[in-house]
């Protein structure tokens, strides 16, 4: 494994299109349902369990899979997917990381293969990425796992002040979770790809999150795109 790159993979300044993105945040906090660090500690143990799960599994799919076709697995993240504006997000996200990573490493074979598709979703190009970059599928799942804490920690300290020390306790207090969450998400992405089958990959969700991004794709004024 090479440090560097999955180091820079791991900054939130790389420019990747994360920083307009809450993860769900900004939706919850409008409705009250986030105030707090502790309300925050909640939603993301929930988001990790779910959405976290996914996103991982398909991070280290991305990391595995090379220069197969991308097709199929594009697809498994559309069906797990449900919510338009959610599916939008993370094309638009993986659209961005993609132009960064193929700069960055442009002998990256899954990078070129998975640039065929126009706008992949961002899980799969995270993995390619994390593979150009010289890492495993377990660094690519873990790497998911800490977007999606990183990008809805941030989001709420700028939408609600919170102090940023706090944040980070609850941020480490969820990393146990995130570990155990990596290792399940990498373990279904050996299977699915050894079967070269994207049906057994995770589809864990539950419905407040999607209704809440529904909702907020149709609100005229928000902060962040999601």
């Amino acid at each position: 494994m090479k440090l560097g790159g999955l180091l820079l993979l791991a900054d939130s300044r790389l420019p990747s299109g994360g920083h307009v993105h809450s993860g769900g945040v900004e939706a919850q906090v409008d409705r009250g349902l986030i105030r707090d660090p502790s309300d925050l500690a909640l939603f993301l143990d929930a988001r990790i369990r779910t959405a976290g799960l996914c996103a991982s599994a398909f991070a280290a799919v991305g990391a595995l899979v090379s220069g197969r076709d991308w097709l199929p697995w594009d697809r498994a993240v559309d069906v797990r997917t449900p919510v338009h504006g959610l599916r939008e997000a993370s094309r638009a996200q993986g659209a961005a990381l993609l132009r960064t990573a193929r700069q960055a490493w442009p002998a990256g074979e899954g990078l070129r293969a998975l640039a065929e598709l126009g706008r992949p979703h961002h899980p799969l190009v995270l993995g390619a990425a994390s593979a150009a970059a010289g890492a495993g599928p377990e660094q690519a799942a873990a790497l998911a796992v800490h977007h999606l804490v990183g990008g809805a920690a941030t989001a709420a300290v700028r939408l609600l002040g919170l102090d940023p020390l706090r944040v980070a306790a609850v941020q480490a207090g969820l990393v146990p979770l995130a570990d155990r969450t990596t290792a399940q998400g990498v373990e279904a992405a050996r299977a699915s790809v050894a079967a070269d089958d994207p049906d057994l990959l995770p589809a864990d969700t539950t419905p407040l999150p999607d209704i809440a991004a529904e909702l907020h794709h149709a609100s005229e004024v928000t902060l962040f795109a999601s």
